[in-house]
């Protein structure tokens, strides 16, 4: 068996270029259906934005399947596995309540319902946890209704998380392709270097998922002209549980032979490789929190844990100053730091340097985070060529106060002035009809920030049934 290397890459490939050309048509589809909702309160942009792009994400992935089954090394893939038709099962069951969502509106417990359906026909056609890895134990060998349970709750896990994510202009799409090639990385390397073809299927699931990502993040980037709507972040939830679920529960760390010893020490050295997988924490780890924080913050005010809010990483980072672009490059980083970490120390645990990069990249990442809250000073003799915002404070007081001291009667004259012209100005155009402008607060023009930075005034409560 050659390496399959480039028919991956060819997969990829076609995913996104269907999912790119697919997703201009679908977004006209969409304005012509009125799939465009009302921008609800927790919502950070400005302008209605059609949904349903993950009319355009299913059919990269429906693409990505057909493509793959006629390759040399992947079709054995659906020659002896069923997990594709599980999971394309699966897929378009969660599509079709995605669309219903997108464009009508479902409720929460009725979508958390069909979450569990659509990963219930997943599981009734083999796609499914057989065992788990555990510490110091061994493989454990699970009934089918443990296997059931597990899966059905993993599959629900991860498309909460990435539905709660995708709050900004490309950041669930541009997330889950991170955690998508890191985790293909691993899923490779276990069916190739170690000749395991339990692996190959979530291989395949990681490629198609990369493509999906990347063909649909052009139109989605910030200002988006689309978005994936529900429709499209629980498809790709999907996906990325269904590759984790398939490595994780179908491939037996015992058939590796990494150790002469016995099967409880190689399950035991083997941890840092199978626990990232057994319940994606690592790999979703920035939506996972999100979750887990909104559940608790919801709980604690005595909310339901399907209320929306503005209490989201993605606000958060909004809140203390971030732009929109940065919050979402923010992100990034953090899910590629955790993710690749995470594969890089499954990789070679024993090395000290991985994990000292792993801090150090921490550490430049709460600098990140922290960085709005420090205003850069300019030195004193060069405040003359910076905007007043980066002058010293004690400069631009005493700037200030002699500017008052010479100039108080021009500025009477010129208040004077302008109150007439105000006055006037608010008079015609009450007689013109027209609302008169609001005034603009004094000491704010064009060089400084116009008002406070905090773009919500309450992210504690929303009044909205999603």
């Amino acid at each position: 068996m050659g390496q399959p290397v480039r028919e991956y890459l060819l997969t990829l490939c076609v995913t996104a270029a269907v999912t790119y050309l697919l997703t201009g048509p679908v977004r006209k589809f969409a304005i012509a259906a009125g799939a465009m909702p009302e921008i609800r309160a927790r919502d950070v942009h400005r302008e209605p934005t059609p949904r349903l792009g993950g009319i355009a994400m299913f059919g990269g992935l429906c693409a990505g399947l057909l493509v793959s089954a006629h390759f040399t090394n992947i079709k054995s893939v659906f020659e002896f596995s069923n997990e594709p038709r599980a999971l394309l099962s699966g897929a378009a069951l969660i599509w079709i309540l995605g669309v219903l969502d997108d464009k009508w509106g479902v409720d929460a417990l009725i979508k958390l319902g069909g979450q569990m359906i659509a990963a219930g026909v997943m599981v009734l056609q083999g796609l499914t946890i057989l065992w788990i890895p555990v510490p110091g134990v061994g493989t454990v060998s699970l009934t089918p209704m443990q296997g059931t349970l597990l899966t059905v709750a993993l599959v629900v896990i991860t498309i909460n998380a990435v539905n709660f994510v995708d709050g900004l202009d490309g950041l669930a799409s541009g997330m889950v392709c991170i955690a998508a090639a890191a985790f293909f990385m691993y899923a490779y390397r276990i069916w190739y270097g170690y000749g395991l073809e339990a692996a190959a299927p979530a291989s395949l699931f990681a490629a198609i998922l990369m493509g999906m990502c990347l063909g649909f993040l052009p139109h989605n980037m910030h200002p988006a002209r689309i978005f994936m709507g529900d429709s499209g972040s629980m498809l790709i939830g999907l996906v990325l549980a269904a590759g984790a679920i398939s490595v994780t529960g179908q491939v037996d760390p015992d058939a590796m032979q990494l150790f002469a010893g016995s099967e409880r020490l190689a399950v035991h050295t083997m941890v840092p490789v199978y626990i990232p997988l057994l319940l994606p924490l690592t790999i979703i780890a920035v939506p996972f929190a999100d979750l887990v924080l909104a559940i608790v913050r919801r709980t604690w005010n005595g909310q339901s844990p399907f209320t929306a809010d503005r209490g989201h990483l993605h606000h958060r980072l909004l809140e203390i100053g971030h732009s929109h672009s940065r919050a979402v490059l923010i992100m990034y980083f953090w899910s590629a730091l955790i993710a690749f970490g995470a594969v890089a120390y499954s990789v070679n645990n024993a090395s000290v340097w991985i994990v000292l990069g792993i801090v150090a990249l921490s550490a430049v990442g709460l600098g990140l985070l922290l960085l709005p809250r420090f205003t850069p000073r300019a030195p004193r003799w060069a405040e003359r060529m910076v905007p007043p915002r980066y002058r010293r404070r004690t400069a631009a007081a005493g700037a200030n106060n002699t500017n008052d001291t010479n100039d108080t009667n021009d500025t009477d004259n010129a208040d004077n002035t302008d109150g007439a012209a105000s006055e006037a100005g608010s008079a015609a155009a009450t007689a013109s009809g027209e609302e008169a402008p609001e005034p603009v607060p004094a000491g704010l023009h064009g060089a400084t920030a116009i008002g406070d930075r905090s773009r919500f005034q309450d992210w504690r409560r929303v009044d909205s049934r999603h």
